[in-house]
């Protein structure tokens, strides 16, 4: 499993975190827009500098596809986006509270 592979899963899997967790899902229903857009891309950011520190520190077997230069760097840049896209898909096609 690539990097981007684990951070497009950990993007699905934190959309349906918020959208199925009860209390969870209620709260961010009721949150604005531009909040659950900011919460949502700092933790995928989370996300994707976990997987770079980690693979820098040599505490996953990642650490041979991510490395820690300049071309790591860019590569993180891609495993943002990867958890982006696949986070954004699966949230537009779960369910949605019906007071939505």
């Amino acid at each position: 499993m690539t990097p981007e592979q684990l951070a497009a899963i950990s993007g699905i899997l934190l959309s349906l975190v918020f959208s199925y967790v009860p209390g969870l899902s209620d709260s961010w229903n009721k949150a604005a827009p531009t909040t659950k857009r900011g919460i949502m891309a700092a933790l995928l950011f989370l996300t994707a500098a976990a997987i770079y520190i980690f693979s820098c520190a040599g505490i996953t077997e990642y650490s041979q596809n991510v490395t820690c230069d300049r071309q790591g760097l860019l590569q993180l840049i891609n495993i943002f986006i990867a958890a982006l896209i696949a986070n954004q898909a699966a949230y537009q096609i779960s369910p949605k509270s019906p007071s939505l």
